[in-house]
């Protein structure tokens, strides 16, 4: 298994995110069982300890791994929110199943049992921020937002899920895009 990357400089400014950038393409190639810190530190061009400056141990790479999709998770979203369409919460639901579908790994580690949010206080908050959002574009008061956001992440989350299990087959032709308009869009 060659975790290595091509045009990784030895020396970085930045090396908790190289490491992450390093991280992602790996947890996408090999998935989370090909990620380690001294493969990772390979694949970077530094010091097998290197990367132990940044994450104490392995679980708190992949805790970092899931902030950092929660956070771009969180900004495709905003995105949606900024643009404003007619039917915000549809496009939202798109966006989510899309982002699942184009970041398989990324999304099945944000979701993971193992990473528990309630241990994780910046997992926690990464999570919660990306909840608010689609809190925020439900509407309703405190209880009744709560419960109308919960109802349209259930359906968006079970929708990707299915997908990415290939529990959804595509027919002959079907347009992906297009299949998941359909499903979200059905009321």
């Amino acid at each position: 298994m060659s975790t290595s990357l091509p045009n990784a400089p030895y020396h970085h400014g930045d090396l908790r995110n190289a490491l992450l950038e390093a991280a992602l393409v790996i947890l996408e190639r090999e998935g989370e069982a090909g990620l380690g810190l001294r493969d990772l530190a390979r694949a970077v061009g530094v010091s097998p300890a290197a990367p132990y400056r940044h994450f104490d141990n392995r679980a708190a790479l992949l805790e970092a791994l899931a902030v950092t999709g929660f956070q771009r998770f969180t900004r495709a979203m905003e995105d949606v929110a900024d643009a404003n369409p007619p039917d915000m919460l549809s496009v939202m639901g798109k966006t989510y199943v899309l982002f699942a579908l184009r970041n398989a790994a990324l999304f099945r580690l944000m979701f993971s049992p193992q990473l528990r949010r309630d241990n994780r206080p910046g997992l926690r908050m990464a999570a919660d921020a990306a909840f608010a959002t689609l809190r925020h574009v439900s509407g309703g008061d405190v209880r009744t937002g709560r419960v109308a956001a919960l109802a349209a992440w259930a359906r968006v989350h079970g929708l990707a899920v299915l997908l990415l299990d290939g529990q959804i087959a595509l027919q002959a032709g079907e347009d992906i895009e297009a299949l998941i308009s359909q499903i979200i869009d059905r009321h």
